[in-house]
């Protein structure tokens, strides 16, 4: 007898399990704005740095939530980011940081996009596309105060107040920069930028200024200005590494255990034999590996026996060896009986491993590993 398959659908693959899940939580995240919303005051605006699916966390969701929140101000790279966000979001004001990409001038006016316009070319291009509207079109200048990666030149700044016709047909109502080395509270490059950011600001009084990301928030208020742009925080990334985290954690990892073994003193786990147990030894097997986002760091050997922790039933267990595609081994010898088993959960990200130390075992930053957490995870939103 032949049966035929049953209709599959992306859902229906997800909820027949296997992966490991990732959890937002929404009520952390709405928290996290919140408290960086009332540590600016109300002067200043607190805006939401989007970018890279919400640092993989899902800028539909993290954009909607905010938004009801009370944010109104957000902030993207590319501007089909943009477009996908100005769907959910038709009256929010959204800027696009990678600046105006040449020949797609029509999008961003389509969709209501601001491009923060990151050199005079830009700025030469937006403003013919104004003048061919015979409008008035929104935009940012972002200018260059010494991290040297985008934005106009301090002589630009000059330039543009010299000579008006690089601007015309353009509507300034943000100048912005961004700070370097915010996360190092005590670096040079800090004064400097904000006394290079506050000369520039004199040649445009009329505009709303921003400089401060994250980490800069927390540099005082001298460096807020008119709008901040806080990224990792939101996500439960800690914005001042040298002291406690003020921010709640925002992305859960869930695995679970799918193979338990006894291993004799003295044998090798996992790929290149690299890790060696010191002896007799039970050994978790759990489904989630580097296509997941855990850095291959983040695993140990004999020459670097510390690697990072998962946590289970209330214990911490270090991981055993090299981190496979899928799959880590972990050694659970000192983990009571009653918490393994087959399918018993364990924690790989939220509250009791942080996004930061687990970058930190990963030689990494928080960003980078929320936005490599891979789209296998099952993905979930609490509420």
């Amino acid at each position: 007898m032949t049966h035929s398959a049953a209709p599959t659908s992306a859902r229906a693959a997800r909820s027949a399990g296997g992966a490991a899940k990732l959890t937002i939580d929404l009520t952390a995240l709405r928290s996290n704005w919140c408290y960086l919303n009332g540590k600016v005051g109300d002067s200043c605006t607190c805006a939401v740095v989007l970018k890279a699916n919400g640092y993989g966390t899902g800028a539909t969701e993290v954009g909607k939530t905010l938004y009801h929140t009370g944010a109104r101000v957000f902030f993207v790279a590319l501007p089909e980011e943009g477009i996908d966000l100005r769907k959910e979001l038709p009256h929010a004001e959204i800027y696009v940081l990678n600046g105006l990409f040449r020949g797609r001038e029509k999008f961003y006016y389509d969709f209501n996009l601001k491009p923060v316009l990151n050199s005079l070319e830009e700025a030469t291009e937006w403003s013919a596309f104004a003048q061919g509207l015979n409008e008035e079109l929104p935009a940012a200048l972002h200018f260059d105060t010494g991290m040297h990666r985008l934005g106009m030149s301090i002589g630009d700044a000059l330039k543009t107040g010299e000579s008006p016709h690089f601007l015309k047909g353009i509507k300034i109502d943000l100048i912005m920069s961004h700070l370097a080395c915010a996360d190092t509270p005590d670096h040079e490059l800090n004064a400097k930028q904000l006394d290079r950011f506050q000369r520039v600001c004199e040649l445009f009084p009329g505009a709303r200024k921003s400089l401060s990301n994250s980490a800069g928030i927390f540099l005082g208020a001298d460096y807020h200005f008119d709008m901040v742009r806080p990224g990792i925080a939101l996500y439960g990334g800690n914005p001042v590494p040298d002291d406690s985290n003020p921010m709640l954690p925002v992305a859960h990892v869930l695995a679970e255990i799918i193979s338990l073994r006894e291993v004799p003193h003295g044998d090798p786990v996992g790929y290149g034999a690299s890790r060696v147990t010191p002896r007799k030894s039970r050994i978790a097997t759990i489904n989630a590996g580097y296509a997941d986002g855990l850095h291959r760091l983040v695993g140990s050997s004999d020459d670097q026996p510390i690697g990072a922790r998962v946590y289970i039933g209330g214990h911490f267990a270090p991981i055993f060896g090299r981190v496979s595609m899928d799959m880590i081994a972990v050694d659970v010898t000192d983990i009571p009986e009653e918490h393994l088993s087959r399918g018993a959960p364990v924690e790989i990200m939220g509250a009791h491993v942080n996004v930061d130390e687990l970058a930190n075992f990963a030689q990494t930053i928080p960003y980078e590993l929320l936005c490599s957490l891979g789209a296998r995870y099952t993905r979930h939103y609490k509420r």
